[in-house]
């Protein structure tokens, strides 16, 4: 319920799934997602592949994946069974796959609420990559735009149209969550919307992860609640989380930092988030 999984439907009707899967609510979110299915098999994940293929490359993504780590590119269908080999054999297929469509010249938007004991803080903005110790692409942080309340006060005279499309297709896949979910407790709710350009350079949007856990754009999230709550003439707050890999890091004065040191799987890194405005009222 708490990774990417819930955003696509199965492969098909016959397709393996974990008890209680959501098949309603990955129905009706169709129109807030890429085109794509969610797959608990080897084989299924080969199915679903073939099918969208047929429309053009697909991005093959481990739900528990993080960061844009352990994803891959298909083009050619003749290569797919051994690419699904080949991610099947660090991360067990049972616990899900999600095959997408994938897109060039992407721009990616964070959305999200965090909704905490005396406030909600809800927020928008855009993600940026960087260069992991390997000198891969990863996620670099997020700069966002929070305010007090709910997605209705985001300030929609200085943000840019499509953001705000971004944060409509959030709020709606957030609703059918609440309905289809019954019960569901989360305090966080994040969403990264994609935008860029489709095989056929049709442009298109969709939300391509979702998650209810503390995350990279966490921090900027806590340091706009904190001026947020203390500053009652701040209309707004925009802050930034950053992850800064390599030996050579250079902490922002002010940052609260969240993390620095030798990660154990990604090697020397530096989590951290600072405020860089406040729009007063």
């Amino acid at each position: 319920m708490a990774t990417k999984a819930i955003l696509h439907p199965l492969v098909s009707p016959e397709a393996s799934a974990p008890p209680g899967w959501p098949q309603k609510l990955a129905a009706m979110a169709e129109e807030y997602v890429l085109p794509g299915a969610s797959a608990f098999s080897a084989a299924d994940t080969v199915a679903g592949g073939q099918d969208l293929l047929l429309e053009g490359p697909v991005r093959l993504k481990p739900v528990y994946g993080k960061g844009g780590h352990g994803q891959m590119v298909v083009t050619d269908i003749q290569a797919l069974p051994n690419t699904v080999s080949q991610l099947s054999a660090v991360n067990a297929p049972e616990n899900g796959f999600v095959i997408e469509a994938n897109l060039s010249d992407v721009d990616t938007y964070t959305v999200g609420q965090s909704r905490l004991p005396r406030c909600t803080v809800s927020y928008c903005g855009t993600q940026f990559l960087t260069e992991d110790n390997t000198g891969g692409p990863a996620y670099g942080g997020s700069e966002l735009t929070a305010v007090l309340g709910g997605y209705d006060n985001l300030p929609a005279d200085i943000l840019p149209e499509e953001m705000l499309q971004a944060v409509r297709y959030a709020a709606g896949f957030d609703d059918l969550v609440d309905e289809y979910l019954p019960g569901l407790i989360a305090s966080r709710r994040n969403y990264d919307v994609a935008c860029g350009r489709a095989h056929d350079g049709a442009l298109r949007m969709g939300i391509i992860d979702q998650s209810r856990r503390v995350g990279g754009a966490t921090g900027a999230e806590l340091v706009a609640a904190e001026v947020l709550v203390k500053d009652p003439d701040a209309r707004a707050v925009r802050a930034r989380s950053a992850e800064i890999y390599g030996d050579e890091q250079s902490v922002p004065e002010g940052a609260l930092i969240c993390f620095q040191g030798d990660d154990p799987e990604v090697g020397p890194l530096l989590k951290c988030a600072f405020v860089e405005e406040t729009i007063a009222r």
